[in-house]
């Protein structure tokens, strides 16, 4: 004899109960992340010890770096990937599209370009926030405004500018690198390059498309985002841990010395010398602060170590390396070379009106 019985379906009823229970256990989750975000410094300083490394050697400075950046990104990626799934169930990409595109494209770089700014983010660390824009279907000049942004311009390092190089050099490094991250998202924007995508990113693109017509619940706005967190952060965990030990290694070996030699000059080689060394290098723009003193203290020109600078925050190789997982090498090559024109551009202006 079988049996005809089935599983109840939920009551609707317990649906608000369902909601809330998932409020709290998304809250406490959050308190958890904070918690362990806190002490990524004490456990990389801990995972130094315990390796027996010495933080003053290349070797222990890479070590610390990586042990902290590496938990500390995935964590971001996480995170940002979650919130974007769940406002993504609030706001359907054509309405997403229709607010920042067209005619509104232009304000949605600024709009972009002045997150990025009070965002404090490394390079790599502004790639999780990138890739829930992406997948969410905002255009994606206006991504790359903030791409570009959040690296290179943040309070922390304008103010230690301003206590460096005074007030105007920090305000028209602010004015330049808004100016660069705005107009190059709207050039990259104008291309129309969506196409340039890798394929998993284009698919994410077009499933968010067919959202449910009718108003989900609490509950299945939650379950859009851990869906994202599966579908986004196993493709591109492994591409992240890559770049972060690149940048890792850059961080702890860079020679300091050598690049103080090479921009000490004002030759005309200079700038365009200066933003491909900076390339290969890693560093938040505050980070880079203190090889910004050395470098003028030096004699190196200052638009040339403006020009380095804006090459190391907004064109590091560990990020072109995270990007790949989401971006064609043809559209990498499109992004980097209209942001390094937007450097050079600066680096010669500023060497010839700040001498």
């Amino acid at each position: 004899m079988t049996c005809s019985c089935q599983r109840p379906k939920p009551s609707k009823q317990n649906a608000p109960l369902r909601d809330a229970l998932a409020l709290a256990l998304v809250a406490i989750g959050f308190i958890l992340w904070m918690a362990l975000y806190r002490q990524l410094t004490f456990l990389s300083d801990t995972l130094v010890s315990f390796f027996g490394l010495d933080r003053a050697t290349p070797l222990g400075e890479a070590a610390a770096f990586f042990f902290y950046d590496t938990p500390k990104v995935l964590m971001l990626l996480t995170l940002v990937v979650f919130a974007m799934g769940v406002v993504r169930s609030f706001f359907s990409p054509e309405r997403t599209r229709a607010l920042l595109a067209g005619k509104h494209e232009g304000l949605g770089n600024i709009a972009a370009a002045c997150l990025g700014i009070v965002t404090p983010f490394c390079s790599c660390s502004a790639v999780p926030l990138f890739i829930g824009f992406v997948s969410a279907g905002v255009p994606l000049g206006v991504t790359f405004s903030f791409l570009i942004a959040a690296p290179m311009i943040n309070e922390v390092a304008l103010g230690l500018l301003f206590g460096l190089v005074g007030a105007k050099i920090a305000l028209a490094y602010l004015s330049f690198g808004l100016g660069i991250a705005i107009i190059a998202g709207w050039i990259i924007g104008r291309f129309h390059l969506e196409s340039w995508l890798e394929p998993w990113v284009q698919n994410l693109r077009t499933s968010a498309e067919t959202l449910p017509s009718e108003t989900p619940r609490i509950t299945d706005r939650i379950k859009e985002g851990l869906s994202a967190v599966r579908e986004i952060v196993s493709k591109v965990w492994l591409w992240m841990i890559a770049g972060i030990a690149a940048g890792a290694f850059i961080h702890g070996y860079a020679p300091a010395e050598l690049l103080a030699s090479l921009m000490g000059g004002r030759a005309w080689w200079s700038v365009p010398a200066a933003t491909v060394i900076g390339v290969p290098m890693y560093s938040n723009a505050a980070g880079i602060i203190p090889v910004v003193e050395a470098l003028l203290g030096k004699g190196a020109a200052l638009g040339t170590v403006l020009a380095f600078m804006m090459s190391v925050t907004a064109l590091s190789l560990p990020e072109a390396i995270i990007l790949r997982k989401v971006l064609s090498l043809r559209l990498i090559v499109v992004y980097f070379s209209v942001v390094a024109c937007g450097i050079l551009a600066v680096g010669f202006l500023f060497n010839a009106f700040f001498v």
